[in-house]
């Protein structure tokens, strides 16, 4: 019994830390959120195959570098490792922060400030990944790769044409 507490303790404790995480990643990391949110509502499929590649190739090489004996290397696939997880919880951030726009112009009287929406927004994301089959073997996968992938088009300030031209407009949460 003591076995089924910890799962589910640990299962609750991810739940509330998960809408947390991503508040604070759009609190400390404004501007790449912002980015990732623009890349994701611009070219999502984009982000999607750029995530898959990126994914394939972070893949193969943590598990070549963790099949090394030496201590050191295999440090360096868990920096990879966490590395990577890090990426996507930017592009994770933006999506959730899409959300949290779409939510905040749905709010009557719009009386819904930033940072409500955006716990909003996260919730609804992370409850769509809770989701019983569909949303643990197609939202999940497919939202953690295209997360993926629109963190790294953030992080390296790779913005669609469209967005290039709109980038002096402040998005969510920046004013």
């Amino acid at each position: 019994m003591a076995d089924v507490y910890a799962v589910f303790g640990t299962l609750l404790a991810l739940g509330i830390a998960f809408p947390g995480m991503l508040v604070g990643y759009w609190l400390l990391f404004p501007s790449a959120v912002s980015r990732a949110q623009q890349r994701l509502e611009a070219t999502p499929y984009r982000c999607l195959f750029l995530g898959l590649g990126a994914a394939a190739l972070t893949i193969a090489l943590v598990s070549m570098f963790s099949a090394v004996s030496l201590g050191v290397i295999k440090l360096l696939a868990a920096i990879l490792g966490f590395g990577a997880l890090a990426v996507a919880t930017i592009g994770a951030a933006g999506i959730a922060s899409s959300m949290a726009a779409r939510l905040r112009a749905a709010a009557a009287g719009g009386g819904l400030s930033d940072a409500a929406a955006l716990v909003r927004g996260a919730v609804a994301f992370e409850l769509a990944a809770a989701f019983p089959l569909v949303g643990w073997f197609v939202a999940l996968p497919v939202s953690l790769v295209a997360s993926y992938g629109a963190g790294i088009f953030s992080l390296l300030h790779w913005m669609p044409r469209a967005a290039r031209v709109s980038a002096a407009e402040p998005a969510l949460g920046q004013a």
